[in-house]
């Protein structure tokens, strides 16, 4: 006779009998472990951004081409009587999803600056510096090789690191590299990316209106005020937020911004006795698997699509592509080991403990991958088609030899971990 759950001790309970719901649900768990394992590595998210790209380059380059288009430049929006808001599928990706991205960026900037690599002056200067000449060398490389006119600029494309798959590289070193490495990365694209975001609102931003910064600013000031009263809520801040977003899109700046405005607002601590974790650290967790297995994705499927057929290896469009390449393949590693040895020299900056000088050389060759970043201000540089598809080609180009180079410099000059024997 069966008992009902909880009726008797677990070890007098009698086996399930078989096809019940409890050897299915076991069965289940079994198979989903390794897909949380999967999930939690943090080179997941770069796998499955290969393999979106791979995808939308077979895509756009397949008898299904204009489907590419078609999908992506498909209309949605809403209508009221005579007013409406369309947009395209593109628009909404690049303009609303990767504002999701950009806040969790102002999130990380929001926990570096409190009690991160940015907290503190002498730890954050080497990243710093680090970021710096890895955005300025670049840029000058880019500059030098693609010459005056329309191509000109795209200068702030090769600024940028993806931080999914630079930290991917690095994951797939695995023992070869310390964790102070991959904290050091980390802080020098968290610097990286809001290079890139003060290079969108100032150079690839359309007119400024007032009255969208005047909606923004009311935006911000809500938000302080709900902190001042102590709301903790996340659901509260959605409102003011969303009126953030819109205000700085009227206004004309990139409303990705918007992002990491509000990011930079959001707490980053926890009440002692009432939180067990801050709203930031919440917010982090709950959004980072949807921003890395969800939005990154889908902005490359939607951005990696080049049709090569179309594109021109002559002229302007050669030139784009090629600077690009050797700005992230050459320029990055150069300006980030370079000026980083100029701060070690000098004392202005130290190494952190477990690393030497052979490990600048693997951080500079992972943060020439730019990937996601410099497609996403590929969009903003270019208007015309020829030169934007000459653009991501050279991105996709660069950050795969750029993948190539971090891990054999990685396998070449970091040691391989002895295995502990007990």
């Amino acid at each position: 006779m069966s008992h009902p759950a909880g009726g008797q001790g677990r070890g007098s309970n009698p086996p399930p009998p078989p096809g019940s719901w409890l050897p299915l649900a076991t069965r289940l768990r079994q198979v989903l472990r390794p897909v949380s394992a999967l999930l939690a590595l943090e080179a997941a998210s770069g796998v499955l951004l290969l393999a979106t790209t791979a995808l939308a380059l077979i895509w756009a380059n397949s008898a299904l081409a204009e489907s590419y288009q078609s999908v992506w430049h498909a209309l949605i929006g809403v209508k009221l009587g005579p007013w409406s808001f369309e947009r395209s599928v593109e628009w909404v990706v690049n303009d609303v999803l990767m504002a999701v991205f950009f806040f969790v960026v102002g999130l990380e900037i929001r926990k570096e600056l409190h009690d991160g690599q940015l907290s503190d002056l002498q730890r954050a200067t080497l990243p710093a510096v680090a970021a710096l000449g890895g955005m300025l060398v670049p840029a000058l490389v880019y500059l030098a090789l693609a010459g005056r006119g329309a191509a000109h600029s795209g200068w702030g494309i090769p600024m940028a690191t993806d931080i999914a798959f630079a930290v991917g590289v690095l994951a797939l070193l695995g023992k070869r590299v310390p964790p102070a490495l991959r904290v050091l990365l980390l802080a020098l694209a968290v610097i990286d990316d809001l290079g890139a975001i003060v290079v969108i609102a100032f150079f690839y931003s359309s007119g400024i209106s007032i009255l969208g910064l005047a909606a923004a600013l009311l935006g911000v000031l809500l938000i302080l005020a709900l902190r001042a009263m102590g709301v903790r809520s996340v659901g509260l801040y959605v409102a003011p937020a969303l009126l953030v977003w819109a205000g700085v899109y009227l206004a004309g700046v990139h409303p990705t911004i918007a992002g990491v405005i509000v990011g930079l607002l959001t707490p980053v601590q926890a009440w002692p006795g009432v939180e067990t974790e801050s709203p930031a650290d919440r917010l982090i967790h709950a959004l980072h698997p949807w921003v890395s297995f969800v939005i990154m994705p889908v902005f490359a499927l939607a951005n990696a699509g080049v049709n090569l057929q179309g594109l021109s290896l002559s002229g302007p469009g050669a030139r784009v592509s090629l600077a690009i390449a050797v700005a992230l393949v050459l320029g990055k590693p150069l300006g980030v080991v370079g000026l980083s040895a100029l701060a070690l020299r000098f004392k202005l900056a130290r190494l952190p403990a477990g690393i030497g000088r052979r490990h600048l050389f693997v951080l500079g060759a992972a943060a020439g991958i730019g990937f996601t970043m410099s497609l996403f201000l590929a969009q903003l540089a270019f208007e015309d088609p020829t030169l934007l598809g000459a653009a991501k080609l050279g991105v996709l180009v660069a950050s795969g030899i750029a993948v190539v180079l971090g891990l054999g410099l990685g396998r070449a000059l970091l040691p391989a971990a002895r295995a502990t024997r007990y």
